[in-house]
């Protein structure tokens, strides 16, 4: 089959015969039933807000079942999955060796709230192949971890304000509901309603990719910034890679002034590489976090940094931090498991040469068509940017009325079999139960779907 479709597909992709007609929408009537259940238990019957399907067409698909790169909803319709439960699954979903230690480990108990050896036994897999942390806390979420490192580089600078990114998201944490008001160096406004605006003074929001503006924000609240955090590579809204010398210059003026800086790593992290974003960039953080992709996509998130700056989290110093189910065993075995795939040789490799060859292809059918489309993609990460823009990097080039576009093949793909995130600012992933059998699908789908949105 792999050989036939390759046939199929080879040549130029701008002359592939494509079905430019929709196809009906698949049925969602078990899904709409238990959406409409969901509603009267949790506000706007969704535990997270993306999940809720406002940004695309239809009502939620309830999901039944993941295997390989495969989900199954309420319905029975059966998708290619590119969402991969937002990204951890690297291995796909219900990989054997990740549910085969979690059963083993779920024999002897689930919660102990004490320390287990597992905890020793996924953090020395950490260290030992990540030169950027020297001691490491597990936490309970990604959300958490940032929360945490916030407080850390507060406690160890002795200084009260941060600055972030405007387009870069770390989390549902109070000082970072913040987005930037008008002028180039701003105070934080609120970007939910029960943050404090004492909060979000605290924090400084600037461009990104804006050395003026970061020249700026330093000498404007000089000694006053314990820390600067940025996304690994920023992937919440759209996928804006940064270029290394904007990175070495953020480096290099918080080490100046003694800024802490912070590399939110919970996409990129284990994602790009064993290293993530640290390591792609060959960059220094000062304090570095990870989440749920180093438990198997398990609830479980990480941050750490040198022995000398967590040697002020407590109980060795003042900065207070804790968590009953941080470091509980089902996550620590689900991450020994999952992490240990990640260091077999080749691994990285392999997994991005086959998202490389899936993201090229599908902008080689869209500039061949002269569509205005872009795949941005960096490792196994890429993102569909309707745009003629050969870069992205801050979210003000990014063209809300596109965001149209991107409903229309979102449901175009849905009813092909594909699942993407139901929202245009929001990145895929390639995993390695992606073979290339399905990526031609996809492909295939996905160039039917262009062909449609750029036909209306």
């Amino acid at each position: 089959m792999l050989e036939s479709l390759k046939k199929m597909f080879s040549g130029n992709e701008g002359d592939m015969p494509v079905n430019t007609g929709s196809k009906p929408d698949i049925s969602r009537e078990k899904s709409k039933e238990l959406y409409e259940k969901a509603k009267t238990y949790f506000p706007g019957g969704v535990n997270s807000p993306v999940r809720a399907f406002k940004s695309v067409y239809g009502t939620p698909l309830f999901i039944q079942k993941g295997d390989g790169c495969f989900v199954w909803d309420a319905d029975g319709n059966q998708f290619i999955d590119f969402c991969g439960s937002w990204g951890p699954l690297i291995l796909g979903h219900n990989p054997p060796k990740v549910r085969e230690k979690v059963i083993e480990t779920m024999q002897n108990g689930m919660s102990f709230g004490a320390p287990t050896a597992l905890e020793n036994e996924l953090a020395e897999l950490i260290i030992k192949n990540n030169k950027h942390v020297e001691k490491i806390r597990f936490t309970s979420s990604g959300t958490e971890a940032v929360m945490s490192a916030i407080r850390l580089a507060r406690g160890y600078t002795r200084r009260d304000k941060i600055l972030k990114f405007e387009g870069c998201y770390h989390g549902h944490s109070d000082s970072l509901l913040v987005k930037a008001g008008s002028g180039l160096v701003t105070f934080g406004e609120t970007s939910s309603l029960g943050v404090p605006k004492s909060f979000a003074e605290e924090t400084i929001v600037i461009p990104l990719n804006d050395t003026e503006a970061l020249t700026q924000a330093f000498a404007q609240f000089k000694d006053q910034l314990a820390a600067v955090i940025i996304e690994g590579i920023p992937a919440n809204n759209g996928l804006l890679i940064q270029d290394p010398a904007y990175i070495e210059f953020l480096q290099k003026i918080c080490k100046d002034n003694g800024t802490l800086l912070i590399f939110d790593e919970v996409i990129t992290g284990f994602r790009l590489g064993f290293e993530g974003a640290a390591g792609y960039y060959n960059a220094k953080p000062d304090i570095v976090t990870y989440g749920k992709i180093l438990g198997g996509g398990l609830p479980v998130g990480m941050y750490g940094a040198s022995a000398e700056i967590m040697g002020h989290i407590s109980p060795d110093g003042g900065v207070y931090q804790a968590g009953t189910l941080s470091g509980n065993p089902v996550a620590m075995s689900a991450g020994i498991a999952q992490l240990t795939e990640l260091l077999k040789s080749g691994f990285y490799k392999e997994l991005n040469a086959k998202a490389t060859e899936f993201a090229e292809g599908i902008q080689r059918f869209a500039t061949a068509r002269s569509y205005k489309f872009k795949v941005f993609h960096v490792g196994s990460i890429f993102w569909f940017a309707f745009t003629d823009k050969d870069k992205i990097q801050c979210a003000e080039d990014i063209d809300p009325a596109s965001m149209e576009k991107f409903k229309v093949m979102h449901r175009e793909l849905l009813n092909r079999g594909i699942y993407l995130g139901p929202s245009g600012y929001e990145v895929g992933f390639v995993s390695a139960a992606h073979t290339k059998i399905e990526l031609e699908k996809a492909k295939r789908a996905i160039l039917e779907a262009l062909d449609i949105v750029f036909r209306k």
